[in-house]
């Protein structure tokens, strides 16, 4: 299947054309879906971000809201980013208890044991980062943006990338030297 230009789909979206919505996931969905599961640590609730996400898109989408100033791809980024952070902002407010356990229980196995290994193993050194540390470091370290894509993305400053990514990496090697 040939890539559509997104641009040209992101227009037929905001006329209403349900079908290009439907292209427009199906070309997204797993570049996104990896962010999400990277930035939730698990893939069910990579899902329901990614469901989310999708949802504030069709919405902004018809709303107008999406003006192309920013690339789409840092749009839909910063959606999925936000959905991600707002979500992970509610885990850190709920009772303790294991949610990733819980989380666990609803995976599907097609995804993958190996992936689901290396999720949590991520999801677990970056637990003990604030959200906005774990978000820049997810994007620029995983996903390999660029400290000022990922600040267009998360709605701030490369300075204040830089800053969030060098308390990031002191939390985590200060960590790995006390695990050793």
């Amino acid at each position: 299947m040939t890539e559509p230009d997104l641009s040209l789909v992101v227009r037929q979206v905001q006329r209403g054309d349900r079908a290009a919505f439907r292209s427009l996931v199906e070309h997204t969905q797993r570049e996104l879906f990896r962010l999400a599961a990277r930035l939730m640590g698990n893939t069910a609730d990579a899902d329901d971000v990614l469901q989310d996400a999708y949802l504030k898109v069709h919405r902004a989408l018809g709303d107008g809201q999406f003006d192309g100033r920013s690339s789409l791809r840092t749009w839909l980024y910063r959606v999925v980013t936000n959905t991600a952070l707002d979500a992970l902002r509610r885990r850190a407010a709920r009772p303790a208890g294991d949610d990733r356990e819980l989380a666990a229980a609803r995976v599907d196995a097609g995804r993958g044991a190996e992936s689901q290994v290396a999720l949590a193993e991520l999801a677990r050194w970056l637990d003990d980062l604030p959200v906005e540390q774990r978000a820049a470091l997810v994007l620029c370290s995983v996903e390999g943006l660029t400290n000022g894509e990922a600040a267009e993305v998360l709605g701030v400053s490369p300075g204040a990338i830089e800053q969030r990514l060098v308390r990031a990496r002191a939390t985590l090697r200060k960590r790995r030297g006390g695990d050793d």
